[in-house]
């Protein structure tokens, strides 16, 4: 049986009722023009989990009276694109609870997985329906098959799009777990928290090894603390460059030409400069209040919301966006950040540059269906029609309670791919 919508703003819809869904949206947020938007009904295609358009409805819905399809009802909510943490660590869990390194050297690669697994549902019940694993500390390429098992078709387990840099790159000397008794020696038990690299030749040799593995990024460690802290604390915590430029330009060429994008952990001016005229992308540690101060100040937006999720709770990834806000940032950017800004953060090379300008405005073709293109490759972080369909809902007010509205208890609705998984602020998996 096929329906066709009788109001003029279904006009065109011509969907057999099976095949597609409708949310119906009190508020949607608009990351593109950062407006708030009234009574949206959001038509969903069930087989591929696209957006086929988003159009405004009457708040008594009679445009819906002829549709026999899923009308999923949110009108008492704001809903949004999911959010993107661009920096999670899945296989670590608070330092409050255990140490960095006794998890590195005392919990087994199938204890670190399974809590993996634990991790990546409680994050997306919190509303973060995709995120980057910028690191698996010293758990292999564990990252690669858990990002299997939370693709679908087929997903195992439920979880956020999942893009991962398995074992980040550092060279000799710089990166733990140590040895309280063999001090030069990397590494302990054959476990070391990092990829190491040493001199080009070996640089290349590692972003290539990974990239094989299947990196959808190249993780480089550019900072370094020595044990010297013990005894000289300045020096010893100076944050100071570890490659060279030559192993740098190597590293990023090479992932560049594979079309591979790199992240670096650089925390000062003279370690952040060189990564970005040769075109990685820092993350700044030190003076964090004070650089984001100054970023606000330069009205700068090429930003994404990222906090080394991992060190604190798996599922309080919200708590950066809130600080963002605390600190002056303007609560529609935030939004912006952490939806739009953190897949134009995470997506491939593919969609940079004129190639990608025209991809995009392709979009609405709708020929980036996960079927054809993967998981990670689809459009998400908008809710336009040729988008991927992962949408969050919440009740809070975003202008007077902005960290209210943003927590995972108030997350009532999580979709990803066009599939519920969260709904009335209760798991559905």
């Amino acid at each position: 049986m096929t329906l066709t919508a009788t109001a003029p703003t279904l006009e065109g819809q011509v969907q057999h009722a099976a095949a597609t869904k409708i949310v119906l949206a009190g508020k949607l947020f608009d990351p593109y023009t950062l407006d708030l938007l009234d009574n949206q009904a959001i038509t969903i295609c069930n087989d591929s989990g696209m957006i086929l358009d988003v159009a405004p409805f009457p708040e008594n819905g009679s445009d819906l009276a002829s549709f026999d399809g899923e009308v999923i009802d949110l009108r008492h909510l704001t809903v949004l694109p999911g959010f993107v943490d661009t920096h999670v660590h899945f296989f670590l869990h608070p330092y409050a609870e255990t140490s960095w390194e006794e998890q590195v050297t005392k919990e087994s690669i199938v204890e670190r997985s399974i809590r993996a697994t634990l991790h990546a549902k409680r994050t997306l019940m919190a509303g973060f329906t995709a995120v980057r694993d910028l690191g698996t500390e010293g758990a292999g390429d564990a990252d690669i098959a858990l990002r299997k098992c939370l693709s679908s078709p087929g997903a195992l387990v439920p979880g956020p799009r999942y893009f991962c840099a398995t074992r980040a790159i550092a060279p000799t000397g710089t990166y733990g777990p140590k040895s309280s008794l063999y001090l030069n020696q990397e590494g302990i038990d054959g476990v070391t928290g990092v990829d190491v690299a040493d001199g080009t030749q070996e640089c290349i040799k590692a972003v290539r090894r990974q990239i094989g593995a299947g990196a959808d990024w190249i993780k480089i460690y550019y900072a370094v603390r020595s044990r010297a802290s013990e005894v000289s604390r300045r020096v010893g915590a100076a944050s100071m460059a570890t490659f060279d430029f030559d192993e740098l330009k190597a590293m990023i060429g090479t992932a560049h030409a594979y079309g591979v994008k790199v992240a670096a952990h650089a925390t000062n001016r003279s370690t952040i400069i060189p990564l970005i005229n040769l075109g990685g992308k820092g993350e700044i540690w030190d003076r964090a209040v004070s650089s984001f101060k100054a970023a606000l100040e330069l009205d700068l937006d090429n930003i994404s919301c990222g906090g080394d999720t991992g060190v604190f709770a798996h599922g309080s990834n919200a708590l950066e966006l809130s600080l963002m806000v605390h600190l002056g940032a303007n609560w529609k950017k935030v939004l912006r950040w952490a939806t739009l800004g953190g897949w134009e953060c995470v997506r491939s090379k593919t969609w940079e540059g004129e190639a990608g300008e025209t991809r995009l405005a392709q979009v609405g073709d709708l020929k980036e269906d996960p079927r054809i293109v993967g998981d990670n490759e689809v459009p998400f972080g908008a809710v336009r029609r040729g988008f991927i369909a992962d949408l969050i809902a919440t009740p809070g007010n975003f202008a007077t309670n902005f960290e209210s509205a943003v927590s995972a208890e108030n997350i009532q609705f999580v979709m990803k791919g066009g599939r519920v998984y969260k709904r009335d602020g209760l798991p559905l998996v």
